[in-house]
């Protein structure tokens, strides 16, 4: 099947979302956590890999479709009201799928215990669902200065209070797992409901304080939705994506001497950073699909990017129920559902390491071919 020219969408930029709802997939879902090849993992603390790209690119693609989706709607007549009001229930729904993921399945399974009292509250939908509602109302209420001050305010903010807030028992400008002020804040305001396997106790990635750079990534994106409603040819486009691009790039490594980059906390040295990646990703992608008209290769990428938020909730509850389904085998071990698919399917047919990543890309695999026939019935659900 070939993919149809994009009218009033840019293929390319769905084909860039479902790009990065693929990356969490294959990096979400190893064989083994034991096996994993070391550009499929978080950075530890300080500095970045390949994985640490993944949420912020989601985050600013969200920016940029924003951008557009709203000046299309405003062409069509909505009003400030209407969008208001689609944005309150866009975030709602998105955070609720976010708590819907912690808690499944409910306890129904033997192995999970549910307990309202340890539920994590924080995560990625619910994150996504943050960033969305602080934008859109943002978004409606200035334009690309004032979206652009906004976005340079929240990041100035955030580093100062890392630099300068003290925290008690530590100090000001702590900077690593135990100390810094956004796991300050979310072990206090959101005691016993962080995730459980954080670098430190309390401290959640998807935090509060930290959520704030991350709103800052998508108004980044918005300034480059921006670009592409301007009336320059396409090509100029792609080339003002790719500048921008290179000079965050080279922005946030000149940052990273004074603030490391750090995906856990999210700094603006990093959000700066990653925005020049996916400014820069999205110009490759823009460049090949929509202008030169190269859309085959980038099929498996739209049908992800066309149901993104659906397929991504439906591989959280796959693999949960992968994992509480347990028995105990002949030899008196717990075995869980993942883990007999993995040994017996994968792990006799490679060494570890590419034994896990195997299970991980038949992963993304299943859920591709779930895609494709939402894509094939024309199956689009709009959150």
């Amino acid at each position: 099947m070939t993919i149809p020219a994009a009218t009033d969408r840019l293929v390319s930029l769905d084909a860039f979302r479902g790009a990065t709802i693929a990356g969490m997939l294959l990096v979400n879902n190893p064989g083994s956590w034991q096996s994993v090849y070391a550009p499929l993992q978080h950075a530890p603390w300080h500095g970045w890999t390949a994985t640490d790209l993944v949420f912020p690119c989601f985050l600013w693609i969200m920016g940029v479709s924003l951008t557009l989706s709203f000046a299309r709607r405003q062409g069509q007549g909505s009003g400030a009201d209407e969008l208001r009001r689609h944005v309150l229930r866009r975030s709602a729904i998105i955070f609720g799928l976010g708590l819907l993921l912690a808690a499944f399945p409910f306890g129904l399974l033997p192995a999970h215990h549910f307990s309202w009292a340890t539920l994590r509250w924080p995560g990625v939908l619910q994150r996504i669902a943050l960033c969305y509602l602080a934008v859109g109302m943002i978004f409606l209420r200035t334009g690309p200065r004032g979206q652009a001050g906004w976005a340079v305010v929240l990041l100035a903010s955030y580093w100062a209070a890392l630099a300068w807030v003290p925290v008690p028992g530590h100090g000001a400008g702590g900077l690593e797992p135990v100390g810094n002020l956004p796991g300050w804040v979310d072990a206090h305001l959101l005691a016993g409901h962080t995730w459980s396997g954080a670098p430190a106790a309390g401290f959640d990635p998807e935090g509060i304080l930290s959520t704030l750079p991350a709103i800052a990534t998508t108004l980044l994106g918005v300034l480059a939705g921006h670009w592409l409603r301007t009336n320059f040819t396409a090509a100029r486009k792609a080339g003002g994506l790719l500048v921008g691009g290179v000079g965050l790039l080279a922005l946030g490594a000149v940052l990273d001497r004074w603030l490391p980059i750090n995906k856990n906390l999210w700094t603006s040295s990093y959000t700066v950073f990653m925005a020049g990646w996916a400014m820069a990703l999205l110009a490759a992608c823009y460049w090949l699909i929509d202008v030169r008209g190269l859309r085959r290769w980038a099929m498996p990428f739209v049908i992800y990017g066309m149901n993104a938020i659906v397929i991504f909730v439906l591989a959280g509850l796959v693999a949960r129920t992968m994992g509480f389904i347990q028995w105990t085998a002949a030899d008196g071990a717990r075995v869980n559902l993942k883990g007999f698919i993995y040994q017996n399917a994968f792990v006799p047919h490679a060494n570890p390491l590419n034994a896990s990543l195997l299970f991980a890309v038949a992963f993304v695999l299943v859920h591709l071919a779930v895609g494709w026939v939402m894509w094939r019935r024309r199956w689009f659900v709009r959150i």
